[in-house]
């Protein structure tokens, strides 16, 4: 049976927001549903924020360009991991009784090092050893926030951890600007950066958790993720190349998971219908010489990107059309 989720984002910026978000991904998402994020929040509750606060040894604090590492925690780094305990209190409340798949999210090695400043400015990716240090500290980190969260969801038989990528293709093709604006970062070549995204694959598989990578960017790699250890690749269709597509091929054909965006991020037109997600994705596999019938829970229905930006009620029916589309497919 196809399954459908939730990217991670969600939009609202408060903790009720996120009480009323928790129920909703829950109820309308029951074969997988995922820890929501509301980077509404703030700068706490970006997924930069987020991925300092599960980092393990580090000190970050917010400065006027944005996350900058320090010697310490910062209020803004409190901030982040307090606010991610609490949503996590509110997880552990609303999933009693709950048993089945479930996903979490965590920001990349690549994504953190191209929006994280070193102590003295410029990113963290100018730096070789700097961006080593981070991976690395990322990936200890994980280790210690999927324990928490499995002991937290007691029921989960299978937790998946969506390796958020979405500066990769930009820090592979040399597209992120320096500190001045005027200059770019130099590219990071293939093998260093499937290395440092390895670590945190390897952390994740490691620690009986099952490596995704998410990425709607256009030009992003994706044998480059199934080689540093990803077994499932979330995608926004509309952004995959044509060498892209093979890729996903392999991956279902090596039993991975795909996880393909298809429903629009912001209200579309009322003609959208679940029946019509369905013959798309039915067009694509046949496109790829798949049989529908042999992919099951290898193939699961997103949106195509997070729902931050979406209004409340298109988030709910986004999620809801997300699964409808899910049960009418084989």
């Amino acid at each position: 049976m196809t399954l459908a989720t939730g990217i991670g984002s969600m939009p609202g910026d408060d903790a009720r927001a996120y009480d009323d978000t928790v129920r909703v991904v829950l109820g309308e998402l029951p074969g997988l549903p995922f820890l929501p994020e509301l980077p509404a929040r703030g700068a706490a509750g970006h997924m930069t924020g987020r991925g300092l606060a599960i980092a393990e040894g580090l000190g970050a604090d917010v400065q006027p360009a944005g996350w900058r590492l320090t010697d310490a925690a910062g209020a803004d780094l409190r901030r982040a991991r307090s606010l991610l305990a609490q949503d996590l209190d509110v997880l552990e409340e609303q999933t009693q009784g709950y048993i089945g798949p479930f996903k979490i999210q965590v920001v990349g090695p690549w994504t953190l090092a191209a929006t994280v400043e070193k102590p003295r400015g410029d990113k963290v990716l100018s730096d070789h050893g700097a961006r080593r240090d981070l991976a690395q500290s990322l990936a200890e980190g994980v280790r210690s926030h999927i324990a928490d969260v499995r002991r937290r969801i007691s029921g989960a038989d299978r937790l998946i951890v969506q390796v958020d990528e979405p500066a990769l293709a930009a820090v592979l093709t040399g597209g992120v600007p320096t500190a001045s604006g005027f200059g770019r970062h130099r590219t990071v070549h293939p093998p260093e950066a499937s290395a440092a995204l390895g670590w945190v694959l390897d952390a994740i598989a490691d620690s009986g958790g099952v490596p995704w990578v998410h990425s709607c960017a256009p030009g992003t790699p994706l044998d480059l993720l199934r080689g540093a250890g990803a077994r499932g690749l979330a995608v926004d269709l509309d952004q995959v190349s044509a060498a892209g597509h093979d890729q996903l091929a392999e991956a279902l054909e090596a039993g991975e998971t795909v996880a393909l965006g298809v429903v629009p991020t912001s209200e579309p037109d009322p003609s959208l219908t679940d029946t019509a997600l369905v013959e798309r994705v039915l067009r694509w596999l046949d496109m790829l010489g798949i049989d529908p019938a042999g992919v099951g829970e290898q193939l699961v229905i997103t949106p195509a990107c997070g729902l931050a930006g979406a209004t409340p009620g298109w988030a709910r029916q986004a999620l809801e059309t997300c699964n409808q589309a899910a049960t009418h497919l084989p």
